[in-house]
């Protein structure tokens, strides 16, 4: 979006006039704190606020002339200190949505800011007056301080995109760099007008990226979910292919060891199912279920990808940290203990609780498996049976549901078309 701005603005194709691009400026801004307080997202609407404080703060100084006196200057500069060092609060924060607690802190800061360079400015202009230098002016440029500042947020905050993979994290970054370019072309108010509503968009439509990410991508395993799987199919011709893939013994791994074992297993399996190999997309279709798509496959040309993914996930090391405390053994029975003395007791039960903590402190490791059912759709020429995903999605379950029969830990393939229509046959003539 930055880009695109960027060169309509250098070509010469943005012809709007200041008021159309006043008017969008402020659209964004409102647009954005609506969606920032419909999706309870409080990061976006600090930034947003931030952001058009600082946008009001160049204006009222005078900034959209080409030359500046002292007075805008100062808040110009100051403005430019400001801005970089809090986006890169806002991104450090944690998301609680508009929650006193979450807000106030930034909040106050933020006023305090705000009263601060209204005083440092009154008081340039009080000098000004005095020395009677408030006619004189000259083209401004950023100290070197302000674009070290910019720099540092600059790498603070991509570092943090990256880490996190998150729109909002990314969204914060590139509106800082829009920022900077509304105060680089400052003297033009066009320019710098429409910088500053690039910004404001860029932040509003990080909000319905992550709405959408949250709606199509699981948010424990970041793998497509449900939704975009349903979407995926609607978009499948023939032929292709369908797997699907459960961990085995899921449930004993969440009643023995608890549900954050049982959460970093899932993140395992899904890890190793998004680099599968031949083509295909992994979704999580909910609990230990997974799926995956082969596009223009059949099952002969998937099947040694599906066994080389099985072995993979069957060689991955995982260790597991700690023990769940409702699982860890209690020992003798309370009753039976009873004739026993209180400061024996009390000591026994002290060195019982020593060697408890030494044994969760040691890693163990897990044996993770899954087990894997594939299905082909129907070629016409060996079937009189229409493809349909899910037939081939049943057809794969029941392929699944064998290979947990016979054992788990194991790949099985559904009947092809052409062995089904011959089955048939034979049955008729039968």
């Amino acid at each position: 979006m930055l880009l695109g701005v960027a060169i309509l603005l250098y070509s010469g194709w943005l012809t709007l006039a200041l008021p159309a691009l006043s008017f969008l400026y402020y659209s964004s801004v409102v647009g954005g704190v609506l969606l920032a307080l419909r999706f309870h997202s409080s990061r976006i609407f600090l930034a947003l606020v931030v952001l058009f404080l600082a946008q009001q703060g160049i204006a009222m100084s005078g900034a959209a002339h080409a030359s500046l006196g002292s007075v805008g200057a100062i808040t110009l500069t100051a403005t430019a200190v400001l801005v970089p060092v809090n986006l890169i609060l806002i991104a450090l924060m944690s998301e609680y949505g508009f929650v006193i607690a979450g807000i106030a802190p930034f909040g106050i800061f933020l006023f305090v800011q705000v009263v601060v360079l209204t005083v440092l400015a009154k008081s340039a202009e009080t000098a000004a007056l005095a020395l009677h230098a408030h006619h004189t002016a000259a083209a401004f440029s950023l100290p070197g301080y302000a674009i070290a500042g910019f720099v540092i947020a600059g790498i603070v905050l991509l570092v943090r995109a990256l880490v996190t993979r998150k729109p909002v994290d990314s969204a914060l970054l590139w509106s800082l760099a829009a920022f900077f370019l509304s105060i680089r072309f400052v003297g033009v108010a066009r320019s710098s007008t429409t910088y500053s509503a690039t910004a404001a968009c860029i932040l509003a439509v990080s909000i319905i990226e992550t709405s959408y990410l949250l709606a199509y991508h699981d948010e424990l395993t970041t793998l497509p979910s449900r939704r975009a799987f349903n979407d995926a199919l609607l978009r499948l011709q023939a032929p292709y292919s369908i797997a699907a893939v459960d961990i085995d013994h899921f449930k004993r791994f969440n009643d023995t060891y608890g549900h954050d074992t049982g959460d970093q297993v899932l993140k395992l399996v899904a890890s190793k199912l998004a680099r599968v190999t031949g083509g295909g997309e992994a979704f999580r279709c909910g609990g230990e279920e997974f799926v995956i798509l082969f596009p223009g496959k059949t099952t002969a040309e998937v099947k040694d990808h599906l066994e080389q993914l099985r072995k993979t996930i069957e060689n991955a090391e995982f260790h597991q940290r700690g023990i769940d405390r409702r699982h860890v053994p209690r020992g003798p029975d309370r009753r039976g203990a009873k004739t026993r003395d209180t400061r024996t007791r009390g000591r026994a039960r002290k060195a019982d609780a020593i060697r408890r903590l030494a044994q969760d402190d040691s890693a163990t490791a897990l044996s993770v498996t899954v087990s894997i059912g594939v299905a082909s759709s129907a070629i016409e020429r060996y079937s009189t049976e229409k493809s349909n995903p899910d037939v081939v999605l049943q057809s794969a379950d029941k392929a699944l549901y064998r290979a947990k029969a016979n054992g788990r830990n194991r790949l099985e393939t559904a009947p092809s078309a052409r062995r089904r229509d011959e089955r048939k046959q034979a049955a008729d003539i039968a």
